[in-house]
């Protein structure tokens, strides 16, 4: 566990901040500080060679054919010239000096800062099959681009596996079918997204596949994935087959924080950082790797959370903070949303995936409502499937901690 940490002193103009992590979080914060006034010089490591970039789109608009990878650009090399950041693109971090805020970089090369940003975010977990590389993952532009050439090749309705009916799943089966192929989802859970939405919340979202065609299979057991010369088959452990012309695992992420191991920070499930996601005096960590100290409803919690507005929160917090030495008073609100089988799941909070549930708007029949969950009478999360205008007018409800009952007699959602 970490204290609260002493801000030693705010940015100068003499100073220099080592962005390590060229995604979401990194350049949102680079964004950040310089639009709240930092003149200070600013370096940006990331392991890919590409420019910041947008996640999300990759297995929903990309994938699907609606839009080309480069339309997920965060950075252009003209915004990067603006913001006078200097890029070491193309090689990565492997070990931090926290004494003096020293980056060590793969090709030998180190980065002297005054301050140190992590932001290396989290890569897609790998399942070791025969079949190896052959089984795609969809977590970066390559990713994507590798997958897109493998789909390229294949005929009209042909079979792709997609493991894994979470939310990189079930986007991806989404995007499959609109391109012409058939997926079929296998998971592993008695039904997908059990975990993150609860029983009752992943019993009312299950059918949706089946009724765009989509074939979603439950409680599987994968032994294998093998490659044929006319393409690949999964065995499964009871003895059966599936064969298929590709493959994709969506089997969620793993945190990028090995190259942390002899920093001397806390390191448990990511790096592990105070309310203002400060890990040390002058080392910050932000969005998918940093476990954070989290103002929820039903007080102070340690969290990591791997959301695309969790990270860019993040990023404005620690720029006010370390340019004005006062932080943010705003309680910072989860949200996440998800575009599969033709509908919009959206939550709001961080609720467990054991805490009560009310439905208070819609109803299963039409696909379309809005739930409450609640633990100790208070409200700690909102989740609604294409109800956004619903769900956003209920966010107040955990801007500040509402008990139950309130928010029943209030109603906000139905305004």
């Amino acid at each position: 566990m970490v204290g609260k940490i002493q801000l030693m002193r705010t940015l100068t103009p003499s100073d220099h901040v080592v962005v390590v992590g060229a995604g979401l979080a990194g350049w949102r914060f680079i964004e950040a500080v310089r639009r709240d006034g930092y003149l200070g010089a600013i370096t940006l490591v990331g392991e890919e060679p590409h420019l910041p970039y947008d996640r999300p789109p990759l297995s929903k608009q990309v994938l699907s054919g609606k839009w080309d990878v480069e339309k997920t650009s965060l950075a252009t090399s003209e915004l990067v010239s603006q913001h006078e950041v200097s890029l070491r693109l193309g090689v990565a971090a492997t070990a931090l000096d926290v004494a003096t805020t020293t980056v060590h970089l793969a090709d030998g090369d180190m980065l002297g800062a005054t301050h140190v940003v992590i932001a290396t975010g989290s890569r897609a977990r790998t399942m070791k099959f025969s079949a190896g590389d052959l089984v795609h993952t969809l977590r970066t532009r390559d990713d994507v681009r590798s997958l897109d050439t493998v789909l390229s090749t294949l005929r009209d309705a042909e079979r792709v596996a997609v493991i894994g009916g979470g939310f990189i799943g079930a986007e991806a089966a989404t995007a499959l079918q609109a391109r012409g192929l058939v997926p079929i989802v296998l998971e592993a859970a008695p039904r997908p997204l059990i975990n993150i939405l609860g029983a009752e919340v992943s019993s009312w979202v299950e059918g949706l596949s089946a009724r765009v065609g989509i074939d979603l299979r439950n409680d599987q057991n994968i032994a294998d994935v093998v490659a044929l010369d006319d393409g690949l088959v999964i065995l499964m452990r009871d003895g059966s087959s599936l064969s298929v012309g590709a493959v994709i695992a969506g089997v969620g992420a793993q945190v990028n924080d090995e190259w942390l191991a002899t920093s001397g920070l806390t390191i448990d499930n990511g790096v592990v950082v105070d309310e203002n996601l400060l890990a040390a005096p002058r080392v910050a960590a932000l969005g998918d790797v940093a476990r954070f100290m989290w103002n929820g409803p039903l007080g102070r919690e340690l969290v990591r959370i791997e959301h695309w507005q969790v990270a860019n929160d993040h990023a404005a917090h620690l720029a006010r903070y370390w340019i004005s030495g006062v932080a943010p008073e705003a309680r910072l609100v989860p949200y996440f949303w998800s575009d599969q089988y033709g509908k919009k799941i959206q939550m709001l909070g961080h609720p467990r995936a054991d805490d009560e549930v009310v439905m208070v708007a819609g109803s299963i029949d039409e696909e379309k409502w809005l739930a409450l969950y609640s633990r100790e009478g208070v409200v700690t999360g909102v989740v609604a499937l294409s109800q956004p205008r619903a769900l956003m007018l209920s966010k107040r409800l955990l801007d500040e901690t509402t008990a139950l009952e309130v928010a029943l007699a209030e109603e906000p959602w139905a305004r």
